[in-house]
């Protein structure tokens, strides 16, 4: 049992106020316990995990709340005025209860007057942290008397700190920082005084007042701080009318500035599996090693690459129907807003409902409570829900849900085109040629629809390419880009009949034009040369796991299973000149004081005593693919990009069930794969080159834009220029294989040595 007296005074103003209206006698409250106020004393917030890029962008927090923890000092003197205003003008001239404030409250309540506040900061500290809310004589003493407690052992600024940083603010958000984030996306020291104010009239009523669920109540409540701040002295004037004015802008619920969800969840489950569940309330920080900028540019190429191609399908309807009032009056906006209330709206793909439908023009209300127009070209996929006869789970008419995107501004302002999830998936990931750092990671269209990440579970085939691979073995088993190879019909002992994509066939051709051109027919002749089993192994030097590739002829087709990260890894031992680098996405972790718990090892050095291939063999291969993306397959990437330092390999399996293009610069690696979860056909006519090159490009065009061409490097040591093309030195005077050939077998330049011969006799 505890009894505090109070300063006469006081004590008579509190306790009439804690009594008045509530029906119980004030001798009830007269002795009781009281909880301990060591939560308060000795705060120790509970922090969520954070994740972030390797430039400080925030990717994403996990933990049951948003928290962001900033000492007073580094508070803007802005947001405190504005909370002290409307809070507790009093703040620093009372003991923890405001003797006016509760005179003043307990008088109305006597009166019969309006209920008013009387609870100062200290008050509302004492009860969130360590009372319920519950409206009993009781409570509200014992807030009394803890409040003077804790004035008693805590400076007024450390009181206000705590304040804060552990106050609820609404939409999972505890603490000012945390809400400055999440309802305006930026740091709290960037906040206007319009954006303060609306933040500071939160804490009397996050629900009611939530600027994401009512924001004409937000700003309601704002307009009330800001009078406030006007008449405590914290504002002029001018900065009132200024305040008022500003336009507000809240960030969408779950919009992010960087969209990196794969990745965050990567991370999530390597603390959790490292440290435990108490991850989520200690403040552990995981630094990635994306960088924000290329993280952008990934998720968006992905978004447009997806979206393009599965317009080029069929228009599958609306997502729903909801039931819309007939009349167009004042009731039809809450009604369709209503009806959108429990349909996910996205950032891109924005969920809307039909208001009206004609051939012409169809009219949304997007959930924003925006209405636009959709006509035209935006309009023009969509017309079989606008025909008569449609069938109804295709029809466009009013109450439909659909999906909408904007393409950019018309003439009139922002035009917009109608849109649908798509089926489809893609993956990118690329990554530092040198460190093996990975720079973006998109794991698959939208993480909250399907969270599984292509990047680094996905294990498809590869197609044409893993060719580069084979090609690399092949230079070592005496093969080179003169080399020449029968690129015609071909039939395995086992009757096996492989054919180009293009069903042609140009007879024999060299090794680099049977690259750029990705002939079958070519890569299955120069693997019955170099040998299946010697391939797979080789191909263990650049990453790949020999066990997932096939040991027969179909390897040379790139019928084994890879993961996009393996590929953009693979690339990037021929981009940097021989070595293969791991990929490393989790930089460092620390505990909320900064310790470091853990941090990747730094970039091995790029030593000859590490080395995967050959100086020569990159660079040879780097030659080869450069030409790919000027005259081959991929000759897009450097007529769009405008840059000459492009190399790469397009990839499409056997009935196009998988689309990729790997490719690098020298600084990047990168890898796109496009195709269904479920493995089907994406096409008769679909390719590597048509649907994965075009999201390389796009984004390898912003993650280079501010990169200067890098030259050829010289050629190394071991290499000879012979008639325009390059040849390892020892064969000058011949040994090299000539030609690969049904009719003539393997031929050699010159007279093969006895040694030679009998490796080819013997040869695995």
């Amino acid at each position: 049992m505890f009894l505090l007296s109070l300063r006469p005074a006081v004590a008579a103003l509190a306790f009439v106020a804690a009594t008045a209206g509530l029906g119980t006698p004030p001798a009830a409250a007269a002795t009781f316990e009281l909880p301990p106020i060591d939560r308060i004393v000795n705060y120790q917030p509970k922090l969520p995990l954070q994740v972030f890029t390797a430039d400080g962008v925030e990717i994403a927090q996990f933990g049951a709340e948003r928290r962001e923890y900033v000492p007073l000092a580094r508070t803007p003197k802005l947001l405190q005025d504005a909370v002290l205003a409307v809070e507790d003008a009093r703040f620093r001239e009372h003991s923890g209860v405001d003797p006016k404030g509760m005179a003043r409250a307990a008088l109305a309540l006597l009166t019969g007057g309006r209920k008013q506040g009387a609870s100062t900061i200290t008050q509302q500290l004492v009860r969130t942290m360590l009372l319920t809310r519950e409206l009993t004589v009781e409570r509200k003493a014992k807030e009394i008397l803890l409040a003077f407690k804790v004035e008693e052992a805590l400076s007024k600024d450390r009181i206000l700190e705590i304040y804060l940083n552990e106050i609820f603010l609404g939409q999972r958000a505890y603490g000012f920082a945390s809400a400055a984030r999440t309802y305006f996306g930026k740091p709290m020291d960037q906040l206007t005084l319009a954006e303060a104010a609306l933040l500071a009239g939160l804490p009397q009523n996050p629900y009611y007042a939530n600027p994401v669920a009512n924001f004409e109540r937000a700003v309601q409540r704002q307009r009330v701080v800001l009078e406030r701040m006007r008449a405590t002295g914290a504002i002029t004037a001018q900065q009132l009318a200024a305040a008022r004015a500003e336009k507000l802008t809240i960030r969408p619920p779950g919009q992010r500035s960087v969209n990196a969800e794969h990745v965050a969840e990567m991370a999530r489950r390597t603390v959790v599996e490292r440290f435990g569940t108490g991850a989520y309330t200690t403040g552990l920080r995981v630094t990635t090693s994306l960088r924000a900028t290329d993280q952008r540019a990934a998720f968006e190429a992905v978004q447009r690459g997806v979206l393009a191609f599965d317009r080029r399908g069929t228009w599958r309807g609306p997502e729903g129907f909801e039931a819309l009032p007939e009349s167009n009056g004042p009731e039809l906006e809450s009604a369709a807003a209503l009806a959108l209330k429990d349909h996910r709206d996205d950032e891109t793909l924005r969920v809307a409902v039909v208001l009206s439908a004609s051939p012409k023009d169809l009219r949304v209300q997007l959930a924003s409570g925006e209405r636009v127009s959709v006509k035209g070209e935006g309009l023009r996929w969509a017309q079989p829900g606008l025909n008569a006869k449609a069938k109804p789970e295709l029809k466009l008419a009013r109450g439909a849900v659909v999906r909408v995107v904007s393409t950019g501004n018309g003439p009139s302002g922002d035009t917009w085109a109608m849109t649908q999830w798509p089926e489809a998936e893609a993956a990118l990931v690329a990554l530092d040629t040198q460190t093996g750092r990975v720079r973006a990671l998109v794991g698959g269209f939208d993480f909250t629809r399907q969270p599984f990440n292509h990047v680094t579970q996905s294990w498809r085939q590869p197609g044409s390419a893993f060719k580069p691979l084979l090609y690399s073995a092949a230079l070592e088993a005496r093969v080179m880009p003169a080399t020449l190879v029968d690129d015609l019909p071909f039939t395995a002992a086992n009757g096996w009949s492989p054919g180009n994509s293009n069903g042609a066939h140009s007879g024999p051709i060299t090794l680099r034009q049977a690259l750029s051109q990705s002939s079958n027919l070519a890569s299955v002749r120069v693997l019955q040369h170099v040998g299946t089993q010697r391939a797979r192994e080789w191909s263990t030097r650049f990453g790949m796991d020999a066990q997932r590739h096939p040991d027969n002829l179909t390897l040379a087709l790139g019928t084994g299973l890879v993961t996009p990260l393996q590929m953009a890894s693979a690339y990037a031992t021929l981009a940097n000149g021989g070595w293969h680098v791991a990929p490393v996405v989790i930089e460092k972790i620390t505990d909320a004081q900064g310790k470091v718990l853990f941090e990747a090892p730094p970039p091995a050095a790029l030593t000859e005593d590490n080395r995967a291939l050959p100086e020569r063999n990159a660079y040879v291969m780097s030659s080869l693919l450069n030409d790919v993306t000027r005259v081959g397959t991929a000759a897009r990437a450097q007529t769009l990009l405008k840059r000459p330092d492009l190399y790469g390999k397009t990839g499409t399996t056997n009935d196009a069930i998988d689309a990729w293009f790997t490719g690098y610069h020298p600084s990047l690696a990168t890898a796109v794969w496009l195709g269904y979860d479920k493995p089907r056909s994406l096409g008769a006519s679909a390719s590597g080159g048509g649907l994965a090159l075009p999201i390389w490009i796009d984004f390898m065009g912003d993650a280079l834009k501010s990169v200067p061409v890098v030259p050829p490097p010289a050629p190394p040591a071991g290499l000879s220029r012979v008639n325009g093309e390059w040849l390892y030195s020892e064969w000058l005077e011949g040994g090299w294989v000539s030609s690969i050939s049904d009719t003539g077998g393997v031929q050699y330049a010159g007279p093969p040595t006895v040694l030679d011969a009998l490796k080819e006799l013997f040869k695995p």
